[in-house]
């Protein structure tokens, strides 16, 4: 049974990860440590395990083997370094950190410690984004000039976020607005499907006024494959798709860009009949466990895991770059 402590109930998706854990058949929750204690001891009375504010104490307990790390992003490099202190597994949400310098040497300090790391990245288990995957690894778009995706709702417009979920609004606490939180998900799997950045240019916007922190986002990157890339990202989002969009030499791929959703794909290089179109697959590779239960399995059985430390690097590196650019109103070259 692998023992874990709950390090922060900040997040929004704290609750959940304790309910996943306390699920688990080899998963169990010790113990939660919070330096808020009203938020500590709600988790506390919820879970039926002791809260503690003394973050060494948690980390350094022999009744603990992993974490589980839900603070503040600006939290995370302190809380990681506990953690790693007395080598304890790690599961944090994301982002990894505010700065790419932090995310440096959160990477050196995992990959030289031992454990196993993991950060929640879900996108990349699911089976659409495995099958774009597997069609631009096989080439099948030829050279790609062009990626688009935006992930967007409606935050700011319906001021979701207040008491125990204020920080988000909290530049020094988040890191960032929509972006920084929402905007994760669609920045990973940019740069996991394009590979690496080469320069970039952005616009942030607080368009609605509700919080004092970017609400409406795009950036443009130009990656060293010299395809280019927009990212949109906003809290001001009433209605409307939600899309991924991928152009290459030898056709399109799109996932939730039709106007019934669902995966949409056109290649040069497929025998498409007697009428040669977009077709909508639906032979699809099997999901991935989710990150929670690969990094238990690679803790327990030496399973292994398809996200790394180095993708949540990589994911810090993007957003800090659109921050910079927006801010300096110049290009970032990375």
């Amino acid at each position: 049974m692998l023992r874990i402590a709950m390090l922060g109930m900040a997040h929004v998706h704290a609750n959940g990860y304790g309910e996943h854990v306390q699920r688990h058949a080899e998963a169990g929750m010790t113990c939660i440590w919070d330096d808020d204690p009203a938020r500590g001891k709600t988790a506390s009375e919820k879970f039926g395990v002791p809260w503690y504010d003394d973050l060494d104490k948690v980390c350094g307990s022999p009744d603990v083997d992993a974490v589980v790390i839900n603070t503040p992003t600006s939290q995370h490099p302190v809380v990681m370094k506990a953690a790693l202190k007395y080598k304890k597994h790690i599961f944090t949400e994301k982002a990894l950190t505010v700065t790419t310098a932090e995310a440096n040497e959160i990477v050196k300090l995992v990959n030289g410690s031992g454990i196993k790391f993991m950060i929640s990245l879900p996108s990349r288990t699911r089976p659409e984004i495995l099958f774009m995957k597997n069609i631009l690894d096989k080439g099948l778009l030829g050279k790609i000039t062009m990626m688009r995706a935006r992930v967007a709702h409606s935050a700011a417009l319906d001021k979701w976020f207040h008491d125990g979920s204020a920080w988000f609004a909290d530049e020094k606490l988040a890191g960032g607005g929509a972006l920084f939180d929402l905007g994760c998900h669609t920045t990973d799997v940019m740069r996991w499907f394009m590979g690496e950045p080469k320069s970039m240019v952005a616009k942030i916007q607080t368009f609605s006024g509700a919080y004092p922190i970017d609400d409406n986002t795009v950036a443009l990157i130009e990656f060293k494959n010299n395809a280019l890339g927009i990212l949109d990202t906003s809290w001001v989002h009433r209605a409307g798709a939600n899309p991924y969009e991928i152009y290459g030499t030898d056709g399109y791929m799109s996932l939730n860009a039709a106007p019934n959703g669902g995966l949409m794909l056109n290649s040069t290089q497929l025998k498409a009949g007697d009428i040669p179109g977009y077709v909508m697959p639906t032979s699809l590779p099997k999901a991935l466990p989710m990150p929670m239960d690969q990094w238990i399995g690679a803790i327990l059985h030496g399973t292994p895991m398809t996200i790394t430390v180095e993708d949540g690097r990589n994911l810090t590196e993007l957003l800090e770059g659109t921050y910079t650019a927006a801010r300096s109103g110049k290009e970032v070259v990375f």
